[in-house]
């Protein structure tokens, strides 16, 4: 499975934490699966990691921010979003979010944005082959369960 997962998964994602975003983040570094991401992504989960109510989330020092960084890089494929961004939301944000699973032929998009999970942008993204759902739909699928209605 090619899957994006948003800055949002990702920064629920750190290491030493056990949600449902840690658990998909491990399971899509595994093959046969494939974690899509963006250098424009990467950017952004740095800099959410970096906000102070965050950082009490996580409890990550700039070197453990770092290294989880590193960790997503090395575990996924880098692409290139395709430009100009084939969808647009309300937030120019989010169209890269959509730019880099079409460029990664994604066929999930997960997220918790609430522009990504409008349902004309979820219809414009499930023409394009790519579903949009959060974390824990996506955890129950990847364990090969059924996915919640």
């Amino acid at each position: 499975m090619r899957v994006v997962l948003d800055s949002n998964v990702l920064a629920r994602a750190t290491p030493g934490k056990t949600s449902a975003a840690r658990e998909v983040l491990l399971l899509l570094a595994q093959s046969p699966h494939h974690l899509l991401t963006s250098a424009p992504l990467l950017t952004e989960l740095a800099r959410i990691l970096q906000y102070p109510r965050v950082r009490a989330l996580h409890g990550l020092d700039d070197a453990g921010i770092q290294a989880y960084l590193q960790a997503v890089q090395t575990a996924a494929l880098v692409v290139i979003p395709v430009s100009p961004p084939p969808i647009r939301t309300r937030d120019p944000a989010d169209d890269l979010v959509i730019a880099t699973a079409v460029a990664g032929q994604a066929e999930v998009l997960c997220t918790w944005d609430r522009h990504i999970h409008d349902p004309s942008i979820t219809a414009q993204c499930l023409a394009r082959g790519i579903r949009v759902v959060k974390d824990a739909e996506l955890l129950q699928e990847l364990r090969g369960l059924a996915p919640s209605p």
